[in-house]
């Protein structure tokens, strides 16, 4: 006769998996900043962040860009120039377009608000070099202020055409321009800034433009105004019925102006070292340009 086999002992059936994060939390870390500010980063460290611009996500999921570029002329064998350093940080993008220039190349929107952008140009003794940008920058509203920072360095021989397409003020954004030029005795500069107040039909956001310029040790410029406080920009002290405003700083030995003038929307201002401020208000971005062209200089 055959023992039936003992039942077997059920298995214990196991709790339902507690639903978790799909992904590994990311690491926090900061980045620096110009004027000693920081963001924290939601994306873990990576090698190539400093080369191509970090994104932070900030109140609300708004991603921002944090994103310094570096450009670095010096001279080369055979009296040539050469370029260095020339490092992009997105959407501060830039491209060799002839022995001696570069522009720049928006690769993204903005700047928006809570970016923070820095380019940083050098240029070696005895070279040359010339910076533009092949479109204006429009700048946007987001949560927080934008800032772009440009910091330059000329050493002695050396020469800097900065020129720019023009800034455009989108209604509702804050932005801030921070400018700091350093000139060596014998180096020279020309410096184009152009800002529009607001797209077409539209009243501009707000702007806090600061622009410092040293020679040879020295303070050449200190300049600062704002864009968009609409109890001073309507006023004929102040912009009045102007929608653009601008200036050209020839600054060193750069050949320049030594009459002081004032025009209709235009004044020639000599400083008090080596260099000359050209200044204008217009209705539109094609007449400030106009105002800010000079006839041939009279000389060094």
């Amino acid at each position: 006769m055959t023992t039936p086999p003992p039942p077997a002992t059920p298995r214990a059936a196991h709790p339902p998996a507690t639903p978790g994060p799909a992904t590994t939390p990311p690491d926090t870390h900061r980045t620096a900043l110009p004027h000693s500010a920081a963001v924290h980063l939601a994306t873990a460290p990576q090698p190539s962040d400093a080369r191509r611009g970090a994104v932070a996500r900030g109140p609300g999921g708004r991603r921002a860009m944090t994103a310094h570029a570096a450009i670095a002329a010096e001279m080369g064998g055979r009296g040539r120039v050469v370029l260095s350093t020339l490092r992009s940080a997105p959407p501060l993008t830039l491209r060799q377009t002839g022995p001696e220039r570069v522009h720049l190349v928006a690769t993204a929107a903005g700047p928006l608000g809570g970016d923070r952008l820095r380019l940083d140009v050098r240029v070696g003794p005895g070279a040359r070099l010339e910076v533009a940008s092949v479109a204006s920058t429009l700048v946007l509203p987001g949560r927080g202020e934008s800032v772009m920072v440009v910091e330059a360095h000329v050493e002695a021989g050396g020469r800097l055409v900065f020129t720019p397409e023009p800034t455009v003020l989108a209604a509702g954004c804050r932005h801030r321009m921070v400018v700091r030029l350093t000139l060596a005795a014998g180096a020279s500069a020309v410096w184009r800034e152009e800002i529009v107040f607001g797209r077409y039909g539209e009243a501009p956001g707000r702007c806090h433009s600061r622009f410092d310029a040293v020679h040879d040790g020295r303070p050449l410029l200190r300049q600062e105004f704002v864009v968009g406080d609409p109890a001073v920009d309507g006023s004929p002290a102040v912009y009045g019925d102007a929608r653009c405003v601008g200036s050209v700083l020839f600054a060193g030995d750069e050949p320049r102006p030594l009459a002081a003038e004032v025009g209709e929307g235009r004044a020639v201002l000599p400083l008090a070292g080596p260099g000359t401020l050209v200044s204008a208000l217009a209705p539109d971005a094609v007449r400030l340009r106009e105002r800010l062209a000079l006839p041939a200089p009279d000389g060094p």
